[in-house]
């Protein structure tokens, strides 16, 4: 089991670009022509240092992943940069893979010398255990948590 950056094994950013149209995105009818515009987009923000994809990978099976993006087009715009897309494909849940997801993520802000991520999410208790911070209410649903770097 190893963690890469998307940015080395660009093999996978269609796969993680799925994923996330898929559980977060609004329904398309073209999905290969959004998912070929996403990957342009994607690499096209490699060089931007608060942006990060981490995908862990057994056996160059993608497990999972986890991202730091430069803001939330639907949050805050006075914060950033953003702990994004924790993800652990259904099959591979309950073997504490988040936790390995979030230490890199961290791990990957301190090299980047990144002091503050922020998170959204209606998650309750959950972000807590990888030690998050309550900052704001954000709407009806989600929360605001930080992570002091």
């Amino acid at each position: 089991m190893e963690i890469y950056d998307l940015k080395d094994k660009q093999e996978y950013i269609r796969e993680f670009a799925k994923i996330c149209k898929l559980e977060w995105g609004s329904p398309t009818n073209d999905l290969e022509s959004y998912l070929d515009s996403k990957v342009d987009k994607i690499k096209k923000m490699f060089n931007n240092p608060y942006y990060c994809t981490l995908i862990l990978l057994d056996n160059d099976v993608l497990i999972g992943f986890i991202s730091i993006f430069p803001n939330d087009e639907e949050s805050r715009q006075d914060l950033y940069p953003w702990y994004a897309t924790m993800y652990v494909k259904e099959e591979f849940r309950g073997h504490h893979y988040s936790k390995i997801l979030n230490d890199a993520i961290i791990k990957e802000a301190k090299k980047r010398h990144i002091k503050r991520l922020y998170l959204k999410t209606s998650l309750k208790n959950y972000y807590e255990k990888f030690g998050a911070k309550y900052l704001d209410k954000l709407n009806d649903k989600e929360n605001i948590y930080y992570y002091d770097i």
